[in-house]
């Protein structure tokens, strides 16, 4: 006999509409094995522990964003020191300004200095172009070297160049964070096949 059987005993009563069975005890619900009343495990990689992620998480896609930024932003700043250093080497030339020589050596000192920061700011530059191109395919050594180019970016924003600078900060402390967060070691540690 079954269920729906009319002759059958233990079946609903005549007359009254039916519901469906749905396994022993509990309602089945969404995202859970049929006839248990628990939710799925996670995936498990086969090294033990949870399943490394397959597509980079939210905040870490964030940080390599942030770090092109930094890099448009570079770009800017060695160009406006660039452009600096040209046009006090012209007021070097300058012929009016010739006899002064106390302008003359503030001139010479001053030019040496910002093309010295043009050249480290292209080399930092450079750095940073080629740090952000290792978020997808980097591993752990990768990080740590974003980690610390980021914190050694923030603490040049907050130092030498405090106004121009607080926008490198921010964003240099955002990208360690992401970075460095589990997401950000989750995925820099995962394996490559």
């Amino acid at each position: 006999m079954s269920y729906g059987d009319p002759n059958n005993p233990y079946g609903a009563p005549q007359g009254q509409p039916q519901q469906p069975q749905q396994g022993y005890g509990y309602p089945q619900q969404q995202g859970q094995a049929p006839g248990y009343g628990y939710p799925q495990a996670p995936p498990v990689s086969p090294y033990g522990g949870p399943a490394a992620p397959t597509t980079m998480p939210g905040s870490v896609g964030a940080a390599r964003v942030m770090m092109w930024v930094i890099v448009g932003l570079q770009v800017i700043g060695v160009a406006f020191f660039a452009f600096a250093a040209a046009a006090l080497n012209a007021a070097k030339d300058d012929e009016s300004l010739k006899d002064n020589t106390a302008f003359q050596d503030l001139v010479g000192q001053s030019t040496g200095v910002i093309w010295g920061y043009v050249v480290f700011g292209l080399a930092w530059l450079v750095f940073a172009a080629v740090l952000a191109t290792k978020f997808k395919n980097g591993g752990n050594g990768a990080r740590v070297t974003i980690l610390v180019f980021a914190i050694i970016t923030a603490v040049l924003g907050i130092y030498p160049f405090l106004l121009v600078g607080l926008v490198h900060t921010v964003l240099a402390i955002l990208v360690a964070v992401f970075v460095g967060n589990a997401n950000g070691k989750a995925w820099f540690n995962r394996p490559r096949y």
